[in-house]
């Protein structure tokens, strides 16, 4: 086992194939984005399990040692029950950038999906790590589907935006933390929008220092050649060929994979676990 997998619903997990790329140049990735399913903001706790288990057992396939979940959503829903169903090390990204922002802010705000905000995880994450802090959360159904559509830097882009920051800005917080792994992809929008004295929290970045921390603490880290990063998609390759071009500054090679098919089948009264044929 070599690589690092990254998942998301789609392009945001880009940001953290980012993140990774600069704090650990030399891990090889394989990075899916399962953009037939885009968004998952939406979506129910039980679609988001069977979701992860379909790509983390291909992605086990592949022959991967350690999991990102580059999705906030899935690592507020699901992130601890598949930790327990698969073997390597699987990181998420709620603790991380709640920890990162206590260490900027005392008035935080959260821009996240519906379902990731419904969770309440990033509140109870915040005040776990500083019990003194404020949090206060917006959901933003529009961004996801505005960016995988392509009008990431829009006049449209730009009304929703400052309609989502409008209520962050009205109790004056301090630090606003970008729930969702799509939003980084409008920082330069945000910095536009927001105070200066505003701190913008990536989790990514804390999320990639945590499974740096991980991979040496397992004796894990990569020390051969620089890794390449090796794409798949569940929808249109080509689609996120195109959209992909922008973030990552070249066209990268993309297949489409077939995902193997994870069916629950109830749960085991006596341990409390699901039961799923890959």
């Amino acid at each position: 086992m070599t690589a690092i997998g990254i998942y998301d619903s789609g392009l945001g997990g880009l940001t953290v194939l980012r993140a990774l790329q600069q704090q650990l140049p030399q891990e090889p990735v394989v990075y899916f984005g399962d953009t037939a399913r885009v968004p998952y903001g939406t979506r129910s706790a039980a679609e988001l399990l069977t979701f992860g288990r379909e790509i983390l057992t291909w992605l086990g396939r592949q022959g991967v040692k350690m999991v990102l979940v580059a999705c906030n959503t899935s690592s507020a829903l699901v992130l601890e029950q598949l930790q327990r169903e698969f073997p390597w090390p699987i990181l998420g990204l709620i603790l991380p950038g709640a920890r990162a922002a206590v260490a900027r802010g005392r008035r935080i705000g959260v821009l996240a999906t519906p379902a990731t905000v419904a969770s309440g995880a990033y509140p109870r994450a915040i005040r776990e790590a500083c019990p003194q802090a404020g949090v206060w959360q917006v959901p933003c159904p529009a961004l996801v589907p505005l960016i995988e559509q392509g009008y990431s830097h829009t006049p449209e882009m730009r009304q929703v935006l400052q309609r989502y920051l409008a209520p962050l800005l009205s109790v004056q917080v301090d630090t606003v933390v970008y729930g969702c792994t799509h939003y980084p992809l409008l920082d330069d929008l945000m910095a536009e929008l927001l105070p200066p004295h505003v701190q913008r929290i990536d989790p990514a970045v804390a999320l990639v220092r945590a499974a740096a921390r991980e991979l040496d603490a397992l004796g894990l880290r990569h020390h051969g050649p620089t890794g390449g990063v090796r794409f798949g998609v569940s929808g249109d390759p080509v689609h996120f060929q195109h959209l992909a071009q922008r973030w990552l500054g070249t066209i990268p090679d993309v297949e489409r994979v077939t995902l193997p098919v994870c069916l629950a089948v109830g749960e085991t009264a006596a341990q409390g676990q699901p039961q799923f044929h890959p």
